[in-house]
Formats: C-alpha cells, sequence, structure tokens
C-alpha cells in the first residue's frame, strides 16, 4: 500500500526529511508479472520560469507502439536545488498520471532511482507514492563511480557510491555515451537494465523515455509560440 501523500509546499530542509523518511519504503525486488506495457516520462522547463511540461508516454511491449501519451503545462514554486529535483518535477507528473486511461506496467523515468545522495531520486519518490514499478534511466551521473565499458551495446559496469551498487552504467548504442540505470521501487536492478535494453531502438535513449522527452519539448514549444502570438 502506498503512503499518504505528503506535503510538496516545504523548504529544502523539510523535503530532505521526507526524503529520509520514505527512503525506508523503497522495496528492491524481480518483476512478479509478465510486463505488456511501459511508460516513459520526462519533464521540460523555460529557463528561469515555474512553468512545467510534464509527460507520460504509454508504449506497448515488445513492439513499442505508443498507446497513449499525456501531457499537462503547470508550475513548480520549488527551487532548483540538487538532490531535490523530484520534488520541483514529481507533483506534474504525478498530475499527469492521474490522467492516464491506461495505467503501464513499468514507469520509466528520466532521471535517478536509488543512485540519490539519500537513495530517493525521482523514479524511487514516484514510485513509492504511486506503490508501482518504477525505473530510473539518466543522461547523466549524480552520485557514484564506474569503471571502464567496452564499446559494444550492451556493455556495463557497476555504478558504486560509499561502496554501496546503486545502478549501473549501461552502453545502449555502440560507441556512444552511457546511460546511468538504477531501480526506482517494486523492481530490481537486472530488472530494470533488462527493460532497458528491451526498449532501444536506434537512439541512446530508451524508447520510452525518449518519446516523453519529445512530447514535453513539443508541448513546451507550441505553448510558448501560442503566448509569443498573444502578445
Amino acid at each position: 500500500m502506498s503512503p499518504s501523500p505528503h506535503s510538496w509546499d516545504l523548504t529544502p530542509r523539510e523535503a530532505i526529511a521526507v526524503q529520509q523518511q520514505l527512503r525506508g519504503l523503497v522495496r528492491l525486488e524481480p518483476l512478479r508479472q509478465e510486463i505488456n506495457t511501459i511508460a516513459g516520462a520526462d519533464i521540460s522547463f523555460n529557463k528561469f520560469s515555474e512553468v512545467v511540461y510534464a509527460g507520460i508516454v504509454v508504449l506497448s511491449l515488445p513492439d513499442l507502439r505508443i498507446i497513449e501519451s499525456v501531457g499537462i503545462r503547470s508550475t513548480s514554486k520549488f527551487p532548483y536545488v540538487s538532490g531535490l529535483l523530484s520534488f520541483r518535477e514529481a507533483p506534474s507528473l504525478l498530475e499527469a498520471w492521474e490522467k492516464l486511461q491506461t495505467k503501464p506496467d513499468v514507469l520509466m523515468l528520466d532521471g535517478q532511482g536509488i543512485a540519490h545522495p539519500r537513495r530517493l531520486g525521482i523514479a524511487s519518490h514516484i514510485g513509492v507514492l504511486l506503490d508501482w514499478p518504477t525505473i530510473g534511466c539518466a543522461k547523466s551521473i549524480l552520485v557514484g563511480r564506474h569503471g571502464e565499458l567496452a564499446p559494444e551495446a550492451g556493455s556495463r559496469s557497476p555504478l558504486i557510491d560509499r561502496g554501496e551498487q546503486v545502478g549501473v552504467a549501461l552502453r545502449t548504442k555502440k560507441n556512444v555515451s552511457p546511460v546511468y540505470v538504477s531501480p526506482g521501487h517494486l523492481i530490481d536492478l537486472d530488472s530494470a537494465v533488462d527493460l532497458v535494453l528491451r526498449t532501444v531502438t536506434r537512439y541512446r535513449q530508451p524508447e520510452p523515455t525518449r518519446q516523453a522527452h519529445l512530447l514535453v519539448n513539443q508541448i513546451r514549444v507550441a505553448d510558448n509560440d501560442e503566448r509569443g502570438n498573444e502578445t
């Protein structure tokens, strides 16, 4: 059962306390069911603006056909603070989630799972609040170090932070920079890596988060064009 939603009207110090509380609720375990649908979630911002564009795209497996997409325009007053991005981004993604008619078997987020200073990146945070299997698949490292990767697609190296493996650096395409995969909630690392590889096509990013990224940028550009035409 998911915990009661906490307030989002928090100071950074209060937000850290919430992370410390919720981290104990994260459960990493093998997936219990066959995965037929997977969604990607992403956020886009205008620079120096409180406006948030959040999007979730649901795809079928194994053919990666888009089943449903939801995008919203919202606002966030929480400041940009490293390690606390979920407090800036999660409320809008949760709003988009509520609008989804097709809830996916797994939700993949463009961000961190447990590969986070307090082991509660946005994938873990949202996973705990929804009580839903989630994966973090980020384009950059927040914490940890890893060894060299072979140039071939599928090469991986453990991402280690303070003596603990929190994820992997995973090369999704030959000779491209790796992505950083970490389990969020109700999934283990092996299952998370397997799903990322199953959803890679011609691009570095797996298709769920790539499609979510395209969606939120389309919404942002269209909104800016519309508002520009109004002025």
